[in-house]
């Protein structure tokens, strides 16, 4: 790729620059992120609100309590748990993204366990049959696209309809630290879309549950009755790793940041390195011509028919680079979206058939000016006014310094 080293040399830039302040940060935070409690944690809390109701939860992998998951934790307690709903990825955090769950039971509990991804987005009247109040609990990254937040909608809107109290334990969020990218046209909405958020919302999940609410985006004059166990000794600004990959293919906090960024890449042709070590760190595909790094996808849990698989795809290696510089640009980047464009071969065919790109981003807009050869700040300035007013909207919903 010509200019592919180019992009790498900057970013050596920014990581040889940005060391310094890594250090003097992260030593900073390392005592604050050491006394953080999530909300599943804090059990003081929330416990003496759930004794002799009949629960249900939603919660994956990443809905632990230290070493126990929250099902065994509250089991323990002896609350009564009758029902698990699982979001994407299913209840195990180990299904493809978009693999089709299906409902079974958990072998350890012998609970039901109830998807609600896919044609049945949450519970319905019969599944909350006998169910006092749902806990939602699932480890959230902060991006429009990862769709954890899009089943927080609809089990909000469930709880709505049928009258069930909805209780969120807050995590924090690993790219709570800014707020970028152009706001979702409604016209786009989609599962991948709900709201009209930047890419980037800097919100925690009880955050935005609460501008969920809020906003009115449940339906006129719906609300469910919403109550958010927050976390303790969290700031916007802190990093925070993430002690469990919260899908398979965000493997690592290097991923997870640099996700908001080349996420787009989604609605094109460009591996993202499913189905390889290296998922979200690497960019390529087979009819490049030039690239100093190769790799081949190939079939593995979590990535059981990847992109490109089998093929050799010649790009980009983003592995090495700092995670906390990535954190501190507090920006989407990007370069790689449009040099890659730049780079393509078959430029008619780098958009998708079906246009999921589009969907991805929130509108049509930022296809058509990468496209006509618009530059990343020319591009981002028509974000500025969308952002300013979200910013404005946000503030009413934080419970957290930012």
């Amino acid at each position: 790729m010509p200019n592919a080293k180019s992009i790498m040399k900057n970013n050596f830039k920014i990581v040889t620059l940005s060391i310094l302040f890594t250090f003097i940060f992260s030593s900073i935070l390392f005592c604050q992120t050491n006394n953080l409690l999530t909300g599943a944690e804090r059990t003081s809390e929330y416990l003496p609100l759930l004794k002799g109701k009949n629960i249900g939860l939603v919660v994956n992998q990443t809905s632990m309590i230290g070493h126990i998951h929250l099902v065994d934790s509250l089991i323990n307690l002896g609350l009564k748990i009758k029902k698990i709903f699982a979001p994407e990825h299913g209840f195990r955090g180990s299904a493809d993204a978009g693999e089709k769950i299906s409902d079974s039971k958990d072998s350890k509990t012998g609970l039901p366990i109830i998807s609600i991804y896919g044609s049945k987005k949450a519970p319905d009247k019969v599944d909350l049959e006998g169910i006092d109040l749902l806990i939602f609990d699932i480890q959230d990254v902060g991006t429009r696209f990862y769709t954890y937040i899009s089943t927080l909608h609809y089990v909000m809107l469930s709880s709505a309809d049928n009258n069930i109290p909805l209780m969120v334990f807050d995590r924090p969020n690993p790219n709570g630290h800014f707020v970028d990218g152009p706001i979702l046209d409604v016209a786009y909405q989609s599962f991948v879309g709900m709201h009209p958020i930047p890419i980037v919302h800097g919100l925690t999940i009880g955050e935005y549950a609460s501008m969920i609410n809020g906003e009115n985006w449940l339906g006129v004059n719906k609300k469910c009755s919403l109550q958010v166990i927050s976390c303790l000794n969290y700031n916007h600004s802190m990093v925070y790793d993430l002690p469990i990959p919260p899908s398979p293919n965000l493997p690592n906090m290097r991923s997870i940041y640099l996700y908001p960024s080349i996420c787009f890449f989604e609605g094109t042709p460009i591996s993202l390195g499913r189905g390889t070590n290296k998922q979200f760190q690497v960019l390529g595909a087979p009819n490049m011509n030039a690239g100093d790094f190769s790799f081949t996808p190939v079939s593995k849990p979590g990535a059981m028919n990847p992109p490109q698989l089998g093929k050799i795809c010649r790009g980009i290696d983003l592995s090495s680079l700092d995670e906390l510089a990535i954190k501190a640009k507090k920006t989407i980047d990007l370069s790689y979206l449009i040099q890659f464009y730049k780079d393509y071969p078959e430029k008619e065919s780098f958009f998708l058939a079906g246009l999921f790109f589009d969907k991805l981003a929130g509108n049509a807009k930022l296809r058509e000016m990468i496209q006509a050869g618009y530059s990343e700040q020319q591009i981002k300035d028509t974000w500025i006014p969308g952002l300013n007013a979200y910013k404005q909207t946000r503030k009413k919903y934080l419970i957290y310094e930012d």
